[in-house]
């Protein structure tokens, strides 16, 4: 055997597991968001993390078909009031929060409902640099992939409103003993309004504090419906 024959090669050989490994972990967030642009996620990280701690779990899944409009848009109204305009992040919206955050007031985060999406379906609970970047990624594929309708669907589905409860259906059921779909202006915003916590406000007997947002919500949710703000949506 010559001396160059074999040292040739063997570089290549080596390599070639790190590639296909690379490859793979770059390929696994698109092949989620693929399956979940066409099938409903089955319970996300945060649920199994609630269920283990004795919480119980209440999931139903519904089409935004069977979700009253009604409540889209005082999600809209509340968590996202330019969902339609931006591609999944507001940065308006951070730039306040970060002016606010240096004055010393208290103010929410510029999360959008695509940026909560991202984490709520395909990540754990948190606030971790890691976990932000990838939220941030994630972000951008879902918008990419599943557009406005599917985002808002699926937000509406996995999202926590209340001990156990997760979704527009669940919580309608719990809260209110009726489906998604034959929710009141009223109740939408009763459920828009304990999304920040709802592990701590009662969207079925509020208190002053839910009360007071949910008629601003309510009042806000017009909005969104007279100025076409929901229209990527609401249609």
């Amino acid at each position: 055997m010559d001396e160059g024959d074999q040292p040739a090669s063997t570089p290549r050989r080596k390599g070639r597991p790190i590639l296909i490994a690379l490859l793979v972990l770059a390929l696994l967030p698109l092949g989620g968001v693929l399956i979940h642009a066409v099938l409903p996620p089955p319970i996300t990280l945060l649920m199994a993390q609630r269920a283990m701690a004795g919480e119980g779990l209440d999931y139903r899944w519904r089409s935004l078909d069977e979700i009253s409009p009604r409540l889209v848009a005082a999600a809209i109204a509340a968590e996202d009031a330019r969902f339609c305009s931006h591609r999944g992040f507001d940065f308006e919206a951070i730039e306040q929060a970060m002016k606010a955050n240096e004055q010393g007031r208290r103010m929410r985060g510029g999360s959008t409902i695509s940026q909560q999406t991202a984490k709520n379906v395909f990540l754990w609970p948190g606030r971790d640099w890691v976990r932000k970047g990838l939220e941030a990624g994630y972000t951008v594929l879902i918008e990419t992939v599943w557009g406005k309708r599917r985002i808002m669907e699926v937000y509406l589905n996995v999202a926590e409103m209340g001990p156990g409860i997760y979704g527009a259906e669940a919580a309608a059921q719990h809260w209110f003993g009726k489906s998604a779909s034959d929710l009141s202006a009223r109740e939408a915003a009763r459920l828009a309004a304990i999304l920040p916590s709802p592990r701590r406000y009662n969207a079925g007997s509020p208190g002053p504090y839910v009360r007071r947002r949910a008629s601003r919500i309510q009042a806000a949710a017009n909005t969104v419906r007279n100025e076409g703000l929901g229209a990527c949506v609401l249609g």
